[in-house]
């Protein structure tokens, strides 16, 4: 089992999860997010004061998958988000050691879905 997360720019979430759907993967985690990675950020002006913006807006998805789903799923999240442009984000791919479904108790690759 791993836990698959991923950093992506807000607009394009929507295409992530049809890409997703797509690939029959339909349970995830979306959270707004703020960081910064190589692009750095940004300096603009309000009322005659310059501000920098380094934390950027982004979108944290958590996606909970059995081992059999790992490809397909990170291929669905690049084939969403990917626009060949700095920031298009970043994907982290973490074991998953145990995971049980409260409503039913069932353990492991079962629990998952």
């Amino acid at each position: 089992m791993k836990l698959i997360i991923a950093y992506i720019q807000p607009e394009r979430l929507n295409d992530v999860k049809q890409s997703l759907y797509a690939a029959d993967i339909k349970k995830m985690s979306v959270t707004n997010a703020l960081g910064c990675g190589a692009q750095g950020g940004y300096a603009e002006h309000y009322r005659g004061v310059e501000i920098e913006v380094n934390l950027l807006k982004k979108v944290r998805l958590e996606i909970a998958v059995n081992d059999e789903f790992k490809k397909a799923t990170i291929d669905a999240i690049i084939k969403g988000a990917r626009t060949d442009t700095i920031g298009d984000g970043k994907i982290f791919i973490l074991d998953l050691p145990e995971c049980i479904r409260i409503r039913t108790g069932e353990e492991g690759e079962e629990a998952i879905g």
